[in-house]
């Protein structure tokens, strides 16, 4: 604005002294009027050249997590001969806007000179606020210099890149998981307590991260090297996280919203079940519906990562129906985790459904966010979870700001 004010003063005075000029046919008042034209060519023009023939590149990390600060190197090259001066740079960053907007333009700084055929590099920082899968850039650069009548604006396609922000995850040390029936395996360790079943299948030599409690004296002490007993598994945990991504499920704003609450259990659960080869899928039905097959270790987390990072609470089909479809491919012995903060008039439909999945003998694990914490009408929590302890589901509350950490780790 001030600088549409600038031009028009400027153009105004130019105009003003070419009308005096020519009434008075005096050589001052012309060059008057030449030195305002020139002056207003040389703020209009300048500008232009001076964002020309300049390329940006910046390099940094592709993935972060919520919460995390990373860096990034931005150089920017002279391409002319001439040197260039007041230059601006704005980026499209990760950081949300008022109003949970998803990215924001942000100054970089200014680069006061840039020799021709020379190039700056300079280094900038900033914390990822949110989970996605964002767009970096373009770079835009911008310059008023020298008088500020105008701003002229380019974008540079090279400093285009994408970085995907993963979920910010907490410890957890323990689930009360419970066996599914499983093929006969071979394994080397023995299921963790209440997560499956396993029998005594010989012994081998002592490797190390075997479990100390495992090792066989009788037989160590005969032959001299550590012995431990080996164990195959009858049945092995298998965890399924049932999400619910529909909208108005989806309590709060921003990173205090229950389905971001969701998203960073998940993950986390899904932390811990990869870690311990423990087979897991994540469900959701979005209007892209999620559908991550049963799997166990590092890469498997890594592909629940990515489809964590990215998921949106958009989805339009009721908790209920979403359960019913579950319990028609549970696994007996299986444990479903479900996320419930639904709106108090859906729950007996959920509840019947839940009421299916016990039939079909899941054990489940029933995470209950207090609504009204985050910003929605109060709920009868006390007949919920009431209703859910009739059906044998384990109870996890959840209240905005809540350490998860803690919650879960009791």
């Amino acid at each position: 604005m001030r600088s549409r004010q600038r031009l028009f003063v400027l153009v105004l005075l130019t105009l003003v002294a070419y009308a005096a000029a020519i009434s008075r046919a005096q050589a001052l008042s012309w060059g008057l009027a030449s030195l305002l034209l020139a002056t207003l060519i040389a703020g209009i023009v300048w500008p232009h050249w001076l964002v020309r023939r300049l390329s940006v590149v910046r390099s940094g990390p592709g993935r972060a997590e919520e919460g995390e600060t990373i860096r990034f190197d931005v150089a920017v090259t002279n391409h002319g001969r001439l040197p260039r001066f007041m230059i601006e740079l704005h980026d499209r960053l990760p950081v949300l806007e008022p109003g949970d907007g998803r990215t924001g333009l942000r100054a970089l700084g200014v680069m006061a000179y840039l020799p021709g055929r020379r190039t700056r590099s300079f280094e900038m920082s900033f914390t990822c606020e949110k989970r996605g899968f964002y767009r970096l850039g373009p770079v835009s650069l911008a310059s008023s210099f020298p008088l500020g009548l105008v701003e002229v604006r380019q974008r540079r396609q090279e400093g285009v890149q994408t970085l995907t922000v993963y979920p910010d995850l907490f410890p957890i040390v323990d689930l009360p998981l419970r066996g599914a029936p499983s093929q006969l395996h071979r394994g080397g360790y023995l299921l963790p307590e209440g997560s499956g079943a396993a029998e005594f299948s010989g012994l081998r030599e002592y490797r190390h991260g075997d479990n100390p409690r495992h090792i066989h004296w009788p037989s160590t002490a005969r032959s001299g090297e550590l012995m431990v007993k080996e164990f195959e598994p009858l049945a092995s945990a298998c965890l399924c996280v049932a999400l619910d991504p529909s909208a108005v499920a989806n309590i709060g704003r921003g990173k205090e919203a229950t389905f971001e609450y969701a998203v960073r259990i998940a993950a986390s659960m899904a932390r811990f079940a990869c870690a311990r080869n423990l087979r897991l899928r994540v469900l959701g039905e979005t209007s892209t519906p999620i559908d991550i097959p049963v799997g166990s270790g590092e890469h498997h987390y890594r592909n629940v990562l990515d489809v964590l990072a990215v998921i949106e609470a958009d989805g339009e089909v009721p908790y209920a129906r979403f359960l019913q479809r579950v319990a028609l491919q549970v696994v007996a012995g299986e444990t479903v985790v479900v996320f419930l903060s639904e709106p108090a008039v859906r729950f007996a439909a959920t509840l019947q459904a839940l009421a299916q999945l016990r039939v079909r003998r899941a054990h489940l694990i029933a995470v209950v966010f207090d609504g009204a914490s985050f910003g929605g009408p109060a709920d009868a929590g006390s007949k919920r979870e009431g209703a859910l302890l009739e059906l044998g589901a384990q109870c996890v509350h959840v209240r905005r700001g809540d350490d998860l950490m803690k919650v879960f780790n009791p």
